[in-house]
């Protein structure tokens, strides 16, 4: 398996992903915007593109759909949940599907509702582990849910699903904000060195450049993931009154201000 990321250069910095089975040279597109940064991207790899998969159904996640279609003939998968807001859907994904194409791409569906609620996230079950997270998880942080989404979901999401995938799982979010998010991180936990270090880094490099990073990583970097860090309670108690320690509580209010951030 072979994934190839490719850099959308707009204005919400989108990453589409083919995803190569060597063998057969075919391929899954996750996630098309521009179609045609899409389509010169697998001519350039030498692979044919038999099936898109959309991980939701935002305008940034499926606006590519008709023209890969059109060239390729390729199949639509998406969750269930999005057969009515996404044209064309001609197989509907749920938890525990595998999509398939070739020999060595096998990947697996994780219901991953909380950025809207017909989400879904895939883990390869060949070669080393991945997961394509679309909207769901971003480096050090995780996905809004502000547009037809719920807060307490995502918690869940990341706590029962995401939190328990093997540390060396590689991350490919749908969007470049590692930057920014960084910075919020440390804003909430100033003393995390490993944060600050990435974020040297990351300040370095171009999105076409950008660090993948595995889940052991998001754990030392992502406030998400550290809801019992006593910096991040210590921080979040200080600017919300009622604000409780426990985890989902904490969750939440780092969501609630990272949406203005």
């Amino acid at each position: 398996m072979k994934i190839v990321r490719i850099y959308m250069d707009n204005s919400l910095n989108n990453y589409c992903h083919l995803i190569i089975c060597e063998e057969t040279n075919e391929a899954v597109v996750l996630d098309p915007l521009d179609a045609n940064k899409c389509l010169t991207e697998a001519e350039r790899q030498s692979c044919k593109i038999t099936k898109i998969v959309n991980t939701h159904e935002h305008f940034d996640h499926i606006d590519g759909n008709p023209d890969v279609v059109e060239a390729t003939g390729a199949v639509i998968c998406a969750h269930k949940n999005a057969t009515d807001s996404i044209p064309n859907v001609g197989v509907a994904l749920e938890a525990g599907d595998v999509v398939e194409v070739g020999t060595t791409v096998r990947l697996r569906v994780l219901y991953t509702p909380g950025h809207t609620l017909a989400h879904l996230c895939l883990v390869s079950e060949i070669g080393e582990p991945a997961l394509f997270c679309g909207d769901t998880l971003f480096n050090a942080s995780a996905g809004n849910c502000k547009f037809g989404g719920d807060v307490n979901l995502m918690y869940q999401t990341f706590v029962d699903q995401l939190a328990l995938l093997p540390d060396d799982t590689q991350i490919y979010p749908g969007h470049d904000y590692m930057v920014n998010n960084l910075n919020f991180s440390l804003s909430r936990e100033p003393g995390n060195a490993v944060a600050k270090q990435q974020l040297d880094e990351s300040s370095q490099q171009s999105p076409d450049t950008r660090t993948v990073t595995t889940l052991g990583i998001e754990k030392q970097i992502n406030p998400f993931f550290r809801l019992d860090n006593p910096e991040i309670v210590r921080l979040l108690k200080e600017e919300f009154e009622e604000q409780q320690a426990d985890p989902q509580s904490v969750f939440v209010s780092l969501r609630r201000l990272r949406d203005n951030w």
